[in-house]
């Protein structure tokens, strides 16, 4: 099966999944938030075998002994969409920062909501770092990671954007260690792309940053410093520079 049927059959079972799902999730409402989160388990294990078995997508992870004992700070490079339901895979329960329309969307927001996802108005200016703070916080003492893409969009294999310091403010903050993720998966998974290919993403998850004594632009600099650099190791051929320095 060439990778424009396998992403037309994806799309179709993707959604016949989602629907229901999102639907059950919705209305667990009324019930404790590790249940919730055990339905999100079996739509995201179904996503995930669509994933490996339709679209031909597997992956691997390196750095696993990096993830912390405690609920953290999780700042990831961001590519595709694929990385929002992976991510969910490999590390303890989280939550993602995310705009508020997206919980506008039918059955998937609905879902957002529930979980508790920390939903941002992005025009807001320091409002919406004070949003990211005061719910991150609480979302960690609750025992959940939080999920924050520092770019704050999805960027092209190869691209880079001047990382954000929302998620390193949320770690000083809370005292949570901040840990750079790195990955490919916008390799095989591009922006707004109909047609997936197959092949292997691989995740990188580097060593842990302790806040302590750090600033959060300090903290902004070693994550970024090390996603980049990652990323030109995951994939050289995007970069045509010989090393990454942290533009000025």
């Amino acid at each position: 099966m060439n990778a424009f049927l396998r992403s037309v059959v994806y799309l179709l079972l993707a959604a016949l999944i989602t629907a229901p799902f999102g639907l059950f999730v919705t209305l667990s409402i009324v019930l404790p938030m590790r249940f919730r989160y055990r339905v999100i388990a079996v739509w995201r294990a179904g996503f995930m075998a669509l994933c490996k078995y339709v679209l031909g997508l597997r992956y691997q992870v390196s750095g696993r002994e990096n993830i912390p004992a405690t609920p953290s700070v999780i700042l990831c490079k961001h590519q595709s969409a694929w990385e929002t339901v992976s991510l969910q895979d490999i590390f303890p329960p989280l939550v993602f920062v995310l705009k508020k329309s997206l919980l506008m969307i039918p059955f998937l927001g609905w879902a957002f909501a529930v979980v508790k996802m920390i939903s941002i108005d992005r025009s807001a200016g320091k409002d919406a770092l004070r949003q990211v703070i005061e719910q991150g916080c609480e979302r960690l003492r609750a025992g959940y990671w939080v999920v924050i893409f520092p770019e704050g969009t999805r960027i092209a294999p190869g691209e880079t954007r001047r990382f954000k310091p929302g998620g390193a403010h949320l770690a000083v903050s809370a005292g949570a260690l901040a840990v750079p993720v790195a990955h490919n998966a916008g390799e095989f998974w591009a922006r707004n792309a109909f047609v997936k290919k197959p092949g292997l993403i691989t995740v990188s998850i580097g060593p842990a940053i302790d806040p302590a004594g750090k600033t959060a632009a300090e903290i902004t600099d070693l994550a970024e410093q090390w996603i980049e650099n990652e990323m030109r190791r995951l994939a050289p051929h995007r970069y045509p520079d010989a090393a990454y320095a942290v533009a000025s």
